[in-house]
């Protein structure tokens, strides 16, 4: 689990490699992560937009770039916290992500950008 706290939102992220979803005969490692997202602002915060870089080693990076996540913008109230799952594959068994989500602020309409903390993607095997 990794933790990054940023103009008040705390994102932490929590990873886990699916071995079921996955085929290294095929290059092919499978990772989901869970993202939880605590606002600890006095007001509420909307996320607007996601902006990731998925580095796999030995390939050239990749990024992604869209309106919210999973679909959603959503409204985070004070001292509330939104959550949600997601994947990514990537092809060397070895890479990370890292990125930033765009947030609208509830009182006064500014935006503003919250840092989503670097986070491994490891093949349980290439640990050891």
């Amino acid at each position: 689990m990794v933790t990054k706290i940023t103009n008040g939102v705390k994102v932490i992220v929590e990873i886990e490699y699916q071995i079921e979803y996955s085929n290294p005969n095929q290059c092919q490692y499978f990772f989901t992560y869970q993202i939880t997202i605590e606002n600890e602002s006095k007001h509420s915060i909307q996320l607007l937009d996601r902006h990731w870089f998925i580095f796999d080693a030995g390939y050239l990076p990749r990024e992604v770039v869209g309106k919210g996540v999973l679909g959603k913008q959503p409204i985070i109230a004070s001292r509330q916290r939104y959550s949600y799952v997601s994947g990514c594959v990537i092809k060397s068994g070895f890479g990370k992500m890292v990125g930033t989500y765009k947030m609208l602020s509830k009182i006064d309409g500014s935006t503003f950008i919250v840092n989503i903390p670097e986070f491994n993607l490891i093949h349980p095997l290439r640990l050891n």
